[in-house]
């Protein structure tokens, strides 16, 4: 079956123009929350990487995981909204979290094609954003060229699912949209991951509501 999706940009080109911040975000419920204080990762992480993430002056740092995630083992609900900060120390930004995956898979070889939706934030060399459905190199995915990221600049990052909408907010603003009539749901699509390819990424407050 074909599927369609829906790409539903901030209102001006730049979400710094935008002007107005979504009013309706849905506050939801507390399940679960880490802001990486420990030396060392919790047993609530599940690394298939092999230790290419650590826990650097209170942040997550990820870098060279070449698409092995950093696996939340908590499930998370079918409606949820997901919170985290993130910043790239790196020119080609490449910030990368994943949302409704199986919570074990990785890359075993150059190719990748993920069990979740992937966001990604100054991908492909800084050039473009995208949420992505599985593949984030195939046809299944919402795209924006503009604005690139900034390295060293802190991002605060919200994912929304209610139904089949998925939205991604950054700073406030609507960022993307995809509207999914098959979505990513149940056994096999209830995790989330932080993953990365090359770029030395920092993230921190992880917070995650039921809606």
């Amino acid at each position: 079956m074909l599927r369609i999706f829906t790409i539903v940009l901030a209102a001006a080109t730049m979400w710094a123009c935008s002007g107005t911040k979504q009013e309706s975000t849905p506050v939801g419920r507390i399940v679960f929350e880490d802001h990486f204080d420990s030396a060392v990762l919790a047993d609530h992480w599940l690394d298939t990487s092999g230790g290419k993430y650590s826990i650097v002056d209170g942040e997550l740092q990820a870098r060279g995981a070449h698409n092995k995630p950093l696996w939340l083992k908590t499930k998370l609900p079918r409606n949820a909204r997901i919170k985290i900060t993130a910043r790239s120390e790196s020119p080609a930004v490449d910030i990368k979290i994943e949302a409704f995956g199986d919570g074990v898979s990785f890359a075993k070889r150059a190719s990748y094609t993920a069990t979740s939706y992937v966001f990604i934030l100054g991908g492909w060399n800084n050039s473009r954003s995208i949420i992505a459905r599985m593949d984030e190199h195939g046809s299944g995915r919402t795209v924006r060229e503009e604005p690139a990221g900034i390295k060293g600049k802190k991002y605060s990052f919200e994912v929304i699912r209610k139904g089949n909408l998925l939205s991604w907010l950054v700073d406030g603003e609507p960022f993307l949209e995809m509207n999914d009539p098959e979505p990513l749901e149940g056994p096999g699509h209830d995790h989330f991951a932080i993953n990365n390819w090359e770029t030395d990424v920092r993230f921190d407050d992880l917070v995650i509501y039921e809606l």
